[in-house]
């Protein structure tokens, strides 16, 4: 549970939109993450607002498959 409540926490973000998906995600997802998907979240979590948003908006294309699979669920958050 402090893994959950430490992620929830990380989730708190500069822009609302971001904020909204996350915390969205948090709730529908999170829990159902093996061990991949927690490090490509946490690896998702460490980018910039901007770059973070304009990966799940789709405005950047990904590239990167290490967390392709993460992504994707943000995306339907």
């Amino acid at each position: 549970m402090k893994e959950f409540e430490r992620a929830r926490w990380r989730c708190r973000r500069g822009l609302l939109e971001l904020d909204i998906v996350l915390q969205r995600f948090m709730d529908q997802y999170y829990t159902q993450l093996d061990e991949s998907g927690l490090e490509q979240f946490e690896r998702l979590l460490a980018l910039p607002d901007n770059d973070l948003w304009d990966l799940i908006t789709a405005r950047q294309i990904n590239t990167d498959d290490q967390w392709r699979q993460v992504l994707e669920l943000l995306q339907k958050s």
